[in-house]
């Protein structure tokens, strides 16, 4: 890992949710929220270009308050929104450095790199832009976050062995997920000896109200310890992290958060044994067994999205928060290029080749019943 981040304490704060007023962002609080983050000894903010309002909060709320050795402040480029010539990719860059006022960045993501995304930044050559803009002094540190298999992570730090660190979701329910693979992923960054920067910890707020099951095991562990708590320890407690990324939207989350990350310390053996058990908890939990093997995919005539209508049913069962599942299933389904659910002409290729021997017909008629309404 060399040095890079020792001087950052283990809790980011995470800037794609913060609080808003009349559907506005609430700049006032998240001013309030800055100090008291900085006053606690944290420095690391995480925004990026395509989190709408984040980079001109952050300019007000810390930029135009603070001294600029005060924090450290990442943001990111994602070359795969809307951007058809590398100079439109690029622009990314220099209207973050405007609407944050920033000056440089400390740390530079190339951001949300697995899949077809990947594609545009090897076109558009970002990976040498960001390298002149290192040497230019613009960038202290560069590298990406990344959504997809260990596979094809370990093909990017394979041919780009030059990016110094990596930003994984993980978090203790996602650790063995077969769609996400926190801890597969997470080994081969270790492998690579790149340190880690972890997003998702909550799994986007899921963790902090998470199954019945799952709070009875945390409550007779320690019920003063919130819910949220055992998720950010448990990320921020495995090694070669930089810090751990908490997307906090209130002053309330803020000040949990600070309660326990101000004077870390790593989970103990037996509360190690208790996330063993709440992960438990949550695979006794019935779901559909797809492992997103996407052997399915390759036969489906239709193009439809089934691994990825999988997903967003068991997110409704384990959480039950519709809303949520609706909002997977857009990302995983439509926002990878597939059909939905209810564009299935029941020809029955998929369960042919399923190793999980699922009936994929009947589940994707209920996923068409369940969240197509």
């Amino acid at each position: 890992m060399g040095h890079l981040g020792e001087d950052i304490k283990k809790l980011g704060f995470g800037l794609m949710r913060l609080p808003k007023k009349d559907e506005v962002i609430d700049l006032e609080q998240v001013k309030e929220m800055v100090d008291q983050f900085l006053d606690s000894g944290f420095t690391y903010f995480d925004t990026a270009w395509a989190y709408a309002g984040s980079e001109d909060a952050i300019r007000k709320a810390l930029v135009e308050r603070y001294p600029r050795d005060r924090f450290q402040l990442a943001t990111k480029n994602a070359a795969w929104i809307n951007c058809k010539t590398r100079e439109e990719a690029i622009s990314q860059f220099e209207t973050s450095l405007k609407q944050t006022g920033a000056g440089y960045f400390d740390y530079y993501l190339l951001h949300n790199l697995g899949e077809s995304r990947t594609k545009f930044f090897d076109d558009y050559d970002m990976w040498s832009f960001v390298q002149e803009k290192k040497k230019e002094g613009l960038i202290k540190h560069v590298g990406f976050s990344f959504h997809s298999t260990p596979e094809e992570l370990e093909e990017i730090l394979m041919a780009h062995p030059e990016m110094e660190f990596v930003q994984l979701q993980i978090n203790y329910a996602d650790w063995e997920n077969p769609a996400i693979q926190s801890r597969a992923c997470y080994e081969v960054a270790r492998k690579y000896n790149k340190p880690v920067i972890i997003m998702e910890p909550i799994k986007g707020g899921l963790l902090a109200v998470p199954p019945e099951k799952v709070t009875n095991i945390f409550d007779s562990a320690n019920p003063e310890a919130s819910y949220a708590s055992w998720a950010i320890r448990f990320a921020a407690s495995l090694e070669g992290v930089i810090t751990v990324l908490s997307g906090m939207s209130s002053i309330e989350q803020m000040e949990d958060n600070l309660s326990y990350m101000k004077d870390f310390t790593k989970l103990s053996e037996e509360e190690r044994e208790t996330i063993n058990k709440a992960q438990e908890a949550l695979d006794s939990i019935p779901l559909i067994p797809c492992t997103t093997c996407n052997y399915c995919a390759k036969v489906c005539p239709m193009n439809i999205g089934i691994s990825g209508s999988f997903t967003a049913m068991n997110y409704l069962t384990i959480y039950q928060k519709k809303e949520v599942a609706k909002g997977q299933e857009s990302w995983l389904v439509g926002g990878h290029g597939k059909k939905s659910a209810c564009d299935c002409i029941q020809c029955g290729k998929c369960e042919l080749v399923c190793p999980q021997h699922i009936a994929i017909r009947d589940e994707l008629v209920n996923v068409n019943n369940t969240l197509g309404k």
